[in-house]
């Protein structure tokens, strides 16, 4: 299997007429080359690890014979082979198996690499969990600010329709000056000078929309029997209070 020498006669016989196809060439280097491989690799030298190996598996493999004393021993007490050990026959059957440790690593190492790997993986468990948690908190929040702009917003329309109705009930009985100043809906002024008009417009400032609303919703009952959630103008207060649901929103829904 030595390599040819390109000016031995072998080499100078070989038919090289233009005629000889390409591809027969072409399958007879290839196989020259996959025989030259088989040849290295009968011939690589196995390492220590390697025959080590090999020799433990093939001996793991066999079962054991009589020339092992221990397996001697049973099968005096009465041992068969294949037959599981203990008095009532409930131990094992096969002997229990060989780890060999091949690692460079200290003992319990991989233990503690085990055991990282737990604590690594709950980390990231209770991170998404955390990331859940406030998630929900955010969008709780955020339906809840909704909830409540909306509210406001469902209160000053109703500020502003009690407003409207207030000045046109007390004009219809002239009264020319509202009882408070916010009472009526106030044209748009570009200046303002009187200090009393500052004085009750910081005064007004000082209450929320839904006291206002309380408040100017109790005047319009009590001076004008008029609810502006029924939008009717009652005969009395009897009448009112007999068939009128409530005086809030809450108690008309």
């Amino acid at each position: 299997d030595e390599e040819e020498d390109y000016m031995s006669d072998l080499f100078l016989k070989q038919d090289v007429r233009p005629g000889l196809p390409m591809v027969r060439r072409v399958k007879e280097a290839i196989q020259k080359e996959e025989k030259q491989k088989e040849a290295n690799e009968k011939n690589r030298q196995k390492s220590i690890k390697e025959e080590e190996k090999e020799r433990r598996d093939l001996v793991l493999k066999s079962a054991l014979g009589n020339e092992n004393k221990g397996f001697a021993l049973l099968q005096k007490m009465g041992y068969k082979s294949g037959q599981a050990l203990g008095k009532s026959g409930e131990g094992i059957v096969e002997p229990i198996p060989l780890n060999i440790k091949t690692g460079l690593s200290g003992l319990g190492h991989e233990e503690l690499k085990k055991r990282k790997a737990e604590e690594k993986l709950e980390n990231y468990r209770q991170k998404l969990h955390m990331k859940k948690q406030a998630n929900e908190q955010a969008a709780d929040q955020f339906r809840i600010r909704f909830k409540t702009k909306q509210e406001e917003r469902k209160m000053e329309g109703d500020l502003r329709k009690s407003q409207r109705a207030c000045q046109q009930l007390d004009m219809q009985k002239d009264i020319d000056v509202p009882k408070e100043t916010w009472f009526w809906i106030e044209p748009e002024e570009e200046d303002k000078k009187d200090e009393e008009d500052e004085e009750d417009e910081c005064t007004s400032s000082d209450l929320s929309v839904p006291e206002k609303l309380h408040i100017l919703t109790a005047y319009l009952r009590e001076k004008h029997f008029y609810c502006i959630w029924c939008g009717t103008t009652y005969e009395d207060s009897e009448d009112l209070s007999s068939n009128c649901p409530g005086d809030s929103a809450a108690d008309h829904d």
